[in-house]
């Protein structure tokens, strides 16, 4: 098994746990639109609602770092990183990843245990007419900072690699905008094929030009 694999076997562990997460979107928003029809159309609000949401949520954000990180989709404010050759932004992502990521994520991975231990232990609750457990939202603390770890560990190799070869090793393809526009203009009856094919390319050089500006994205 060659590295590139195994950066993939990751990308792919990530984007599962990452799909599979968002549709705790989906359950929160029937949640959220059940609620208001209670609160203000039966006059009966849900003790417990809050909370709830609030778990599913915060489960929502944390499950979906490690996706977010595999498909570079976490923004950058440096604008020089982008003028950088390769080489260049390796050896700034590994140094990063080395003084702030490593010991952020594997405190938050050991602290979340803990956190958890403690919750499972004492049955935490919330505090409401009708409590809810708490330690199962509080397992996703540890859960996610190990998926989020071992993302990061695949995202040092791809920079030892880069530094190596000098370019950036292929990423994971996932849904991108230009197959958004693309399946947009394929159903619409008001555009042309000619108007069609200028618009894919124009997007498509838009994504190629954006996507060399990120990390895992330049080449020299």
């Amino acid at each position: 098994m060659n590295v590139q694999t195994l950066l993939h076997t990751a990308d792919r562990i990530s984007t599962w746990v990452g799909k599979a997460a968002s549709w705790l979107i989906v359950l929160l928003m029937v949640v959220v639109c059940t609620e208001v029809f209670k609160r203000y159309a039966l006059n009966a609000p849900t003790a417990w609602i809050f909370d709830a949401n609030n778990m599913m949520y915060g489960t929502l954000f944390m499950m979906c770092g490690a996706y977010a990180l595999a498909h570079d989709g976490h923004v950058r404010g440096d604008f020089l990183y982008g003028s950088f050759k390769p080489r260049t932004q390796a050896a700034l992502d590994l140094l990063l990843y080395g003084v702030f990521f490593l010991p952020g994520v594997l405190a938050l991975t050991i602290s979340g245990w803990d956190y958890f231990g403690d919750s499972l232990r004492m049955r935490e609750q919330t505090f409401n007419a009708t409590p809810l457990p708490v330690y199962p939202f509080k397992m996703m603390i540890p859960v996610a900072g190990a998926i989020l770890l071992m993302q990061g560990i695949a995202e040092i190799v791809r920079c030892i690699v880069c530094l190596k070869t000098g370019q950036w090793t292929e990423r994971l393809k996932d849904a991108e905008e230009i197959d958004v526009v693309e399946q947009q203009l394929a159903k619409s009856e008001y555009v042309d094929d000619e108007a069609r094919l200028a618009a894919i390319a124009s997007a498509k050089h838009i994504e190629e030009t954006a996507a060399q500006q990120r990390v895992g994205g330049g080449r020299s």
